[in-house]
Formats: structure tokens, C-alpha cells, sequence
């Protein structure tokens, strides 16, 4: 297992009492993050949900932000722009921005949890423009071309 690398993490005043991002088992890839505020996200809402603290994130990687399956799968509430990304410039407090998919309104309270955070290595890529590139089995097809 790879070393872990130190993230720093400064709780905001409407953070306090909450318990850190941690992770739930051994084996969970994204430490659970907590709401700080409470929300009702009406059928086809989006909201910034806040989580009552900023992180500093070192140089050369991000954290992406990620829905819960079980919130998902049981009531439609599922993250936007998935994965989020927070950049490792970014000190701003840490916002989930969360969407109800379902049919029902979907009540939030401080201390739920409501998405799960995973560090990752960037990887940086320089452009090179060419006049043509290199043709492959699929070529041009796009969305459901290589589909049956």
C-alpha cells in the first residue's frame, strides 16, 4: 500500500463538533465527509452543501469529490460534477455541490454524511499540435460506435 500523504485541514467555526473526513473501513478508498449545515433538496434541487472546513492539498495532487452509493441508490441524491475536483491551490471552505434525482424531497441534517473524498496523483500533459493523427480500429466513431 502506497504511503499516505498529509493533507492539512483547517475546521471553520460552523464546523466545530463534526467529526473529521475519515475513513470507514480499511479498505475504503474515500474518507466520508459530513455536511455542517442542514438542507432540503426538493425533487431535481441542486445545492453547495457545506462541510465546515478547508483543506490544503500538496502539489501534484487533487482530491475528488464523490456521491455515496447508498444515498444514490436509495433516494436519487448523487453528486454534480462527478468526480469533483479541488485543486491543491484551492483554501476555500469544501462544498458538495448534491442534486436529488429522485421523486421524493430529500432532508439533510448537520452530521450526515454526504459524499467521500479520494486523493489522487495529477498528472500534468503538454499539447503538441499536429496535422493528423494516428488512425486507430475505431477512428472517428463517437458516442455508441463501438456498441452493438
Amino acid at each position: 500500500m502506497p504511503t499516505p500523504i498529509t493533507i492539512a485541514l483547517k475546521r471553520l467555526p460552523h464546523g466545530e463538533g463534526l467529526p473529521l473526513p475519515g475513513y470507514a473501513t480499511k479498505g475504503a478508498a474515500g474518507m466520508d465527509v459530513v455536511a455542517a449545515e442542514p438542507a432540503t433538496l426538493a425533487p431535481g434541487a441542486r445545492a453547495a452543501v457545506a462541510t465546515g472546513f478547508a483543506i490544503a492539498i500538496p502539489a501534484g495532487y487533487e482530491v475528488q469529490v464523490r456521491p455515496r452509493s447508498g444515498l444514490a441508490l436509495k433516494h436519487g441524491i448523487t453528486c454534480l460534477n462527478t468526480p469533483g475536483t479541488i485543486d491543491s491551490d484551492y483554501r476555500g471552505e469544501v462544498k458538495v455541490i448534491l442534486i436529488n434525482l429522485g421523486q421524493e424531497p430529500f432532508e439533510i441534517a448537520r452530521g450526515d454524511r454526504i459524499a467521500q473524498l479520494v486523493p489522487a496523483p495529477v498528472q500534468r500533459a503538454t499539447l503538441d499540435v499536429v496535422v493528423s493523427l494516428d488512425d486507430t480500429d475505431r477512428g472517428t466513431g463517437g458516442f455508441g460506435s463501438t456498441g452493438r
